[in-house]
Formats: structure tokens, C-alpha cells, sequence
């Protein structure tokens, strides 16, 4: 299911946007934006002609579909150890929707919210925009330790959240069950709201564990709003869904207020939450494969990069990104970012503050998750063009 004959880079070239094959110049190789090259599990578009056939497309329930929420809490349930309930969760047009729904539902103009540095930059965009203030909090490389300690020292009386996202876009660190229980235990200390983004959480390489923060302890749970999506694990980018989930009802209500989901302005599409369903009760299957396959890339990838001189690629625990730091070029990510463009036809993210924060300069992130044969294509232009040690 991941080897070259499954890619169709003519539909590719028509369909994937977002920095990706259809907005780059033929024959440039885009390792950009994270959605996979593969199409989706059979079962998912199985379950939307299905739903179709019948030419009926109504509105649906405001909270989501009966059989979304079931789907959703079982897997909450089962593959999260968190005490979820259809009642406490709902769809939301894309896990980055959610990640802005929460960050309005409980931040106000002035008030400040912790978040991670690097990280996507849907974080800093969704605090900023409601006119509350970004505290970063540097993660280091790698499995180097966090320290607690300095987090505790940002909070202030104005700070009302923890923004957390696990596995950690752009570095792919997954966060221990310690470090977790922690970053926990100064949520519940101070009364602060933890944002838990997990959208990566499906993408974990072994030994490593994706533990989620709300399974820890009923306060922590009490304390967390969990967003997730299912781009990265099933491809499912263009069908624009998420799940929002809380064990606490007064953070749902706040939540569900704020969606505007009880109007008809805001809400999910049905046909996107047919899909997720098929995904997470048919395609386990699929995903297993497709882990196995992201694994093999990502060892792959870590020794190629390796080699390239300059570059120093720390193996990711999580995610299909490798985030590489190329200070030992001599450039800054954005001159090696237009090289690998212009030079090698190979494009990549640079570590800009406007993309991960002010901690990603000195960096470039590769998406891997490709096939071998396109994978390996690009690396070789790579070190063609920069060099090997």
C-alpha cells in the first residue's frame, strides 16, 4: 500500500495543495506541508459512496452524528485510556479550528498562554488573534529533559493556559508520561485550562509511547481540552474534520457555546465524519502499515540528512517530520531553504518564526511521508547540492 506504484503524482499534481505537488514547479519534489502522498484506506471512500447512493444530504445533528461520537469516544476509550463520552465531544471543521475554539472559549484580551518553542505556528496565531499574550516555552532537541521548573517560573495571575502539543510539530519529540504528569500538576496547581493537541498521536516509532495528558488523573482531566484530527494518521487534510473532547461538562458547554455549532453558521460536514468513522472502526489495518512504513522512511531519512554536510538531523520519536538543524552550513534556514529550491528542486519548510516560533531558526523540516523511490530522490539532490561529510 506505500510503495511507488500506489502514488499517483498526476492526480497529486491536480489535488494536493498547501505548499505541496500542485503549487510547485514541475519537477520539483515537495517535502513540505505534512499530508501524505498515499490515498486513503478503501474504506473510507467506501463509506462516503455508500453514504451518497441515496442522494440525501441533510443537515445533521449540531453536536455531530450519533455514530461519529460513538466512534470517536471508543477510540478515546480504548486507544487513550481517557474516560470520554459522546456526550463531551464534538466535530470541528479541522483539529486547527479547534485548536482557535478553545483558545477563544477560554481566553480573554491580556490574559496569557504558555506555548511551546518551536511548534506549528497555529498556536501563537490562535492566542494572538483574540488579543491574549504568547509566553514561549523553549523545548530542547531530542530527549534532552524538560525543565518544569522554568515553565512554573512563566506563569503569572494573567496566564490561563497551557498549550501542549504531543507529539511535538516540528521536532517530534513525544513527551514522557513524567514529563506530562508534571506539566499536569502545574495546570491543576495554578487552575489553568490545558489545550492538548493530538493530532500526531497515532504516529509514534518505537520504543517510544504516546501517553494522552487527560488520561494521567481524573484532575488533570478535569483541567484538559483535548483537539485532534485525522490528516496525518488517515489523509484526510481536504475533508477538513477534528474532534474536540473534554471529561469536564462545564468545558464542553463553554466549548459548544462558543462553536456556534447550535446556529448554522459553524459546524462539521457530514460526509467528513462518515469518513472518520470508517477510519477508526475498518482501517487499524491501514494505519499499522502505514506506521511501519513511516518508520522505515524516517530511519532513512535521519541517515541520509546525516551525511549532508553541515546538517544535523536528530531522529524524530513522533510525527513523519524530520526537523534539521543546518546551522553547520554556514546559512540561515531561509538560504538553505531557496537553495534546496532553486538548486536542487527540492522543497522544504525553513525554520522562520512565522512558521515554528523564534526557536526553529538555524532549522529545516522535511515531510517524509512519501515513498521510498521519491524519498530517496530527494535526498540524493540534497546531498548533490550541499555536499557530503
Amino acid at each position: 500500500m506505500f510503495d511507488q506504484s500506489s502514488i499517483n503524482l498526476d492526480i497529486l499534481r491536480k489535488r494536493a495543495y498547501n505548499l505541496r505537488w500542485a503549487t510547485v514547479p514541475e519537477g520539483v519534489i515537495p517535502l513540505t506541508a505534512a499530508d501524505p502522498d498515499f490515498p486513503s484506506a478503501p474504506e473510507i471512500a467506501e463509506a462516503i459512496i455508500k453514504f451518497t447512493k441515496d442522494r440525501y444530504l441533510s443537515y445533521g445533528p449540531p453536536a455531530g452524528l450519533p455514530e461519529f461520537k460513538d466512534s470517536v469516544a471508543r477510540f478515546f476509550v480504548e486507544k487513550r485510556n481517557i474516560p470520554a463520552t459522546p456526550e463531551l465531544l464534538f466535530p470541528v471543521d479541522s483539529a486547527a479550528f479547534g485548536i482557535y475554539l478553545i483558545c477563544k472559549s477560554f481566553l480573554n484580551a491580556g490574559d496569557e498562554a504558555i506555548i511551546f518553542d518551536p511548534v506549528d505556528f497555529l498556536f501563537r496565531y490562535s492566542v494572538e488573534t483574540l488579543g491574549a499574550v504568547a509566553l514561549p516555552f523553549s523545548i530542547p532537541p531530542g530527549d534532552a529533559p524538560v525543565d518544569m521548573d522554568r515553565m512554573e517560573r512563566l506563569i503569572t495571575p494573567k496566564t490561563k493556559m497551557i498549550c501542549l502539543c504531543n507529539p511535538l510539530n516540528p521536532t517530534g519529540k513525544v513527551f514522557t508520561k513524567e514529563e506530562l504528569t508534571l506539566i499536569g500538576e502545574l495546570a491543576v496547581k495554578h487552575k489553568l485550562i490545558i489545550l492538548s493537541d493530538e493530532i500526531w498521536s497515532d504516529i509514534i516509532y518505537a520504543p517510544h509511547v504516546f501517553t494522552s495528558i487527560a488520561s494521567i488523573s481524573p484532575e488533570i482531566a478535569e483541567k484538559t481540552v483535548t483537539v485532534t484530527g485525522y490528516s496525518k494518521s488517515y489523509g484526510l487534510a481536504g475533508l477538513r474534520i477534528g474532534t474536540v473532547m473534554t471529561t469536564n461538562a462545564d468545558l464542553y458547554s463553554r466549548l459548544f457555546e462558543v462553536s456556534l455549532h447550535n446556529s448554522t453558521i459553524h459546524g462539521a460536514n457530514l460526509l467528513s465524519q462518515i469518513a472518520v468513522c470508517a477510519a477508526l472502526d475498518e482501517c487499524d489495518y491501514w494505519l499499522s502499515d502505514f506506521v511501519a512504513h513511516l518508520q522505515r522512511m524516517k530511519d532513512l531519512v535521519v541517515g541520509e540528512l546525516n551525511q549532508v554536510q553541515g546538517f544535523n538531523c536528530i531522529a524524530p520519536e513522533g510525527c513523519y517530520v524530520a526537523f534539521t538543524n543546518i546551522t553547520g552550513t554556514g546559512k540561515n534556514s531561509k538560504e538553505i531553504q531557496e537553495i534546496l529550491f532553486n538548486d536542487a528542486r527540492v522543497s522544504v519548510v525553513p525554520g522562520l518564526k512565522e512558521w515554528f516560533g523564534g526557536g526553529a531558526e538555524g532549522y529545516i523540516r522535511m515531510s517524509f511521508a512519501t515513498s521510498e523511490h521519491i524519498l530517496r530522490e530527494a535526498l540524493d539532490r540534497v546531498k548533490k547540492t550541499i555536499g557530503t561529510r
